[in-house]
């Protein structure tokens, strides 16, 4: 069984003069699969719900430590907290930036050894001709 989209009217069903003679004053409109009236509900929802959030007082969308409270204990902890944080993550680059310079150095290396023994062998191959 196919599922079609539903179709709501957008339009009334009077007449709007000489250029729309011949032509249906329904026009439908295709909806999303799951999608009914109650989208436009649920957007209304959602606005009211931004705007009062966006129009409740500041104190409440902040902790005094982030509200602006005096030095205290919390305050040097959280700096504490940010600064082994930040020294973990550049370890972790570093370890990565250390490894591919490893590779790097690793397969240059190899080339050279490469090149090295191609080279000899070419050098053999001359002399006994």
């Amino acid at each position: 069984m196919k599922h079609q989209p539903s179709r709501r009217s957008t339009a009334a069903s009077e007449s709007h003069g000489p250029r729309d003679a011949g032509v249906s004053s329904r026009t439908f409109v295709a909806v999303p699969f799951g999608w009914s009236k109650s989208a436009s509900a649920i957007g209304r929802v959602a606005v009211t719900t931004i705007a009062l959030l966006t129009a409740s007082a500041s104190s409440v969308l902040a902790c005094p430590v982030c509200f602006g409270a005096e030095e205290s204990s919390m305050i040097d902890a959280t700096r504490l907290g940010i600064l082994v944080m930040l020294g973990i993550l550049f370890a972790v680059q570093g370890g990565f930036v250390a490894f591919f310079l490893y590779l790097r150095r690793r397969a240059k290396h190899i080339a050279d050894v490469d090149f090295d023994t191609e080279w000899s062998e070419l050098q053999r191959g001359s002399r006994t001709s």
